[in-house]
């Protein structure tokens, strides 16, 4: 059976490459592997949980009831920096076309010239001057363009990311150009949320370990237990990876750059991205302008989708044409057989018009202009009837 390829206009969300899913028709882009973003959300809300049901009623009561008000204020900030970092495009640079891939490869080419056979060909990189620094774009053969200064291919999410800091799956997303900020106020915010619900934990043990005693303490707040397990386990990790991108954001660096030593070690290289002041780089990582999305996500595009002949016959039938006898718009041209039709009409009407039948004379052709029109055709066969009348 054959088919018929019928476009229909989609999201470009939906055609768009690499491992990402999206949900609310585009508008929120994560990683397909979300479990451990699902474990973060579960720990935060767990623990805040415990702690406004077990500590904040008696700490409230008995020193101040701004702590629970303190401590909402601080969990909604939270969970508000960790949504926007998950939920937000990191900076994902949009794959070539195949035209735009094949002139790349034509220029590649022609740069290099032709390798002999059994020889490794030249890598492909371009150099560019940034601050007085010879830098290197790289080419990726997955993405098919030479990516942008301190841009790098994500393995897990397989897109070009700009800026690209790392992967960090408690999140459940990249963290790069466009959404770096939102993660570092994230690990800030939540550091100190985990101290404030630490201090706060075993000060609440203590004030009632001397009216009720330490035992009957825990015996009776068993989620205060659980609350300083948790907090203590998680406040080391989350409080030295505040503490470690606020030293790379003092220095105007990324996690991928530190990690290949880039501007350190053995390459003996400057960092040129960076101002040489603190306060500089930190302005400008945090309080600089935000980069709109290249990928436009929920632009609309072309799709042909493949449906059976008989299914296509049927969904849109061909419509039945039928003659007319007059032109329907203006100016356009008659058929032959209206035309036909027309003229005997005249001729009968002129022959009932004539009182006494005459003798008949011989036709005279009749000059047509060459691009007639309907009225200049019916004219013309009444004179001739009237002339055969005569």
């Amino acid at each position: 059976m054959s088919a018929v390829m019928i476009a229909r206009k989609v999201r470009k969300w939906e055609k768009l490459p690499g491992k990402n899913s999206f949900c609310c028709d585009g508008r929120v882009m994560m990683a397909r592997q979300k479990g451990v973003f699902y474990l973060t959300v579960f720990l935060i809300v767990g623990t805040c949980s415990l702690f406004f049901a077990f500590e904040c009623p008696y700490l409230a009561t008995h020193l101040s009831p701004a702590i629970p008000v303190f401590a909402i204020v601080l969990f909604l900030f939270v969970m508000a920096m960790l949504l926007r970092t998950s939920f937000s495009d990191p900076g994902v640079l949009p794959r070539a076309l195949p035209e735009e891939a094949t002139f790349i490869e034509m220029e590649i080419e022609a740069a290099n010239g032709n390798v002999p056979a059994g020889q490794r060909p030249p890598p492909r990189i371009r150099n560019v001057q940034i601050n007085g620094q010879i830098v290197k774009l790289k080419y990726c053969h997955t993405c098919k363009i030479f990516r942008p200064p301190r841009a790098s291919h994500c393995s897990i999410c397989d897109n070009c990311v700009d800026r690209f800091d790392h992967h960090c799956p408690w999140v459940g997303n990249c963290v790069g150009k466009r959404n770096y900020r939102y993660f570092y106020l994230f690990t800030l915010s939540l550091s100190l949320l985990t101290i404030y619900i630490f201090t706060f934990a075993i000060v609440h043990v203590v004030m009632r370990s001397v009216d009720s005693g330490f035992v009957k303490t825990l015996q009776e707040t068993p989620g205060t237990v659980l609350e300083v397990l948790v907090c203590f386990f998680t406040l080391w990790s989350v409080v030295g990876l505040t503490g470690f991108h606020s030293y790379l954001i003092s220095l105007n660096q990324t996690t991928n750059e530190d990690i290949k030593g880039s501007w350190s070690g053995k390459n003996r290289l400057q960092n040129p991205y960076s101002h040489k002041n603190i306060v500089k780089n930190c302005c400008e990582v945090l309080c600089g302008p935000a980069y709109p999305s290249v990928l436009d996500r929920r632009g609309l595009t072309q799709d042909d989708l493949p449906v059976p002949a008989s299914t296509a016959a049927q969904s849109n039938p061909v419509p039945q044409t039928t003659k007319t006898t007059a032109p329907l718009i203006p100016n356009e041209h008659t058929p032959d057989d209206a035309k036909s039709s027309i003229a005997d009409s005249a001729i009968s009407h002129a022959e009932k018009g004539s009182p006494s039948p005459k003798k008949e004379k011989p036709p005279t052709p009749a000059k047509v202009p060459p691009l007639a029109s309907p009225e200049t055709d019916v004219e013309a066969s009444i004179i001739i009837a009237k002339e055969k009348a005569l």
